[in-house]
């Protein structure tokens, strides 16, 4: 049978450990793996880990060293309190994105997630994560957890250092549309589709002055595109208007190599209500109409496949760890279990996909192999 965790070895080599020499008692890549393993399977605090690979003891030996058995939950909880949240964030950025860049990655979202138990102190006051997700690989790439007293906005731009964004399509909400964050990108050889709301309201007012303008020309001297979509189930009925504008101009100069403005417009009726609603967008990209409709929607799979199935699936909302490191280190592992899981095409929610980790050893190694076609 082939290894697990060699993979996980390779990249977490130079992860430093926190312990002191004399407190080594277990291998840092057997707390690791047996981590993993074990949320992947289903637990969701330090206790459960310990009595989970307590009972898998025998079968975790078949591929890790465990010179001193399983380590207690205390060992797993000091360690993972200690263990420098950054650099394990950038041993995981570096082992899935190397994943994703074998098949092709395109499209990064980023977006926070609020862990509501876990006090802290936030803007959120509590536990917040803001997390980097492979839209089309349905992958985590990183994580950076909000510093206490601060927001969002100071965490994107240390999340991004550890992504490798060349080729990449960036896309955040209009929290994270700041001109440091777009040039970072821009420098780094990546594309960045920006939302735009009142937060930027010099540029705000300049992406609808363009949009104005060309309007009133009935867009005759305007490079433009535009793609409608419209769907119709369970009750509702949707209609979806996307209009680009190539080459604004006038745009605020401090905002770097806009390529294009993006008006997204959704007409909504369910149940005999209806509701309109109209977004704007900045891009570095010049695709087409339909192309940046797209990358606009499937920017919220990090909610609908990511932050919903955290708190579904693994209780995170629920989740009070938050000690030291240890809330955003277990908040990894959890967004690590999340994504492999993803990667098993068969039917079923990744809460059932929990449970056949836990009772099939054979669909646990898939699991953290990311089901590799056989």
């Amino acid at each position: 049978m082939p290894s697990p965790e060699i993979s996980l070895a390779r990249y977490f080599a130079e992860l430093p450990d926190p312990r002191v020499d004399r407190t080594k008692r277990h291998g840092l890549t057997d707390i690791l793996v047996i981590a993993l393993c074990v949320v992947i399977a289903g637990a969701d605090s330090w206790e459960e880990v310990e009595r989970f690979g307590k009972a898998k003891e025998g079968w975790l030996r078949r591929f890790l060293a465990l010179p001193n058995g399983i380590p207690s939950h205390d060992t797993f909880y000091r360690l993972f309190a200690r263990l420098d949240p950054k650099k394990f964030g950038a041993c995981v950025a570096g082992w899935l994105g190397s994943v994703c860049q074998a098949t092709g990655l395109r499209h990064i979202a980023i977006d926070g997630k609020a862990v509501r138990s876990a006090p802290g102190d936030t803007f959120s006051e509590c536990l917040h994560l803001v997390n980097a997700w492979a839209a089309e690989n349905r992958v985590i790439l990183g994580q950076e957890t909000v510093a206490a007293g601060s927001h969002e906005i100071a965490a994107i731009p240390e999340l991004l250092k550890v992504l490798a964004l060349k080729g990449a399509l960036v896309t955040i909400d209009a929290a994270g549309c700041q001109k440091g964050i777009a040039g970072h990108i821009r420098g780094e050889g990546g594309d960045y589709l920006l939302a735009v709301k009142g937060n930027q309201p010099s540029l705000l007012e300049a992406v609808q002055a363009v949009f104005d303008r060309a309007c009133e020309a009935d867009f005759a001297g305007f490079e433009h595109d535009g793609h409608e979509q419209v769907e119709d189930g369970h009750g509702r009925h949707e209609e979806r208007y996307v209009t680009v504008v190539y080459d604004p101009g006038e745009m605020p100069p401090e905002w770097p190599d806009v390529a294009a403005v993006v008006l997204v417009e959704r007409e909504r009726s369910v149940k005999g209500k209806s509701t309109s609603t109209a977004h704007y967008y900045i891009t570095s990209l010049r695709g087409t109409a339909e192309e940046l409709g797209r990358l606009v929607r499937s920017h919220w799979t990090i909610e609908n496949e990511l932050h919903w199935v955290l708190d579904v699936a693994f209780g995170e909302d629920s989740n009070r760890t938050a000690a030291g490191h240890a809330g955003a280190n277990l908040g990894l592992i959890r967004r690590v279990a999340a994504s492999l899981l993803q990667q098993d095409p068969g039917r079923g929610s990744i809460k059932a996909k929990r449970l056949s980790a836990a009772l099939d050893e054979s669909y646990l190694i898939r699991a953290l192999q990311g089901f590799p076609a056989n």
